[in-house]
């Protein structure tokens, strides 16, 4: 079950479970529509992994399956890992 992480990993943007605008990679990164478009280019600097827009969790199963609360981002930014 995908954890459906609460932001933006680039730019520690919120980002609803209900939300349409995450972008996730197979990894579950998780990165808003904004970077993972304009500065990502559509491609997980982590993974190298193409970034599809994340399902939304019908609300009675995010009742029963909470999304995560834990933030993650990359204190270096979010450009491109070099040697992926």
């Amino acid at each position: 079950m995908l954890s459906l992480r609460p932001n933006c990993e680039c730019c520690d943007r919120d980002l609803p479970p209900e939300g349409r605008e995450a972008m996730i990679c197979t990894f579950e990164c998780t990165f808003c529509a904004d970077c993972a478009e304009e500065k990502l280019a559509g491609i997980c600097p982590n993974c190298s992994g193409e970034l599809v827009r994340r399902p939304v969790r019908p609300a009675a199963m995010l009742k029963k399956y909470p999304a995560s609360t834990e933030r993650v981002l990359k204190p270096q930014g979010c450009a491109p890992d070099k040697a992926a």
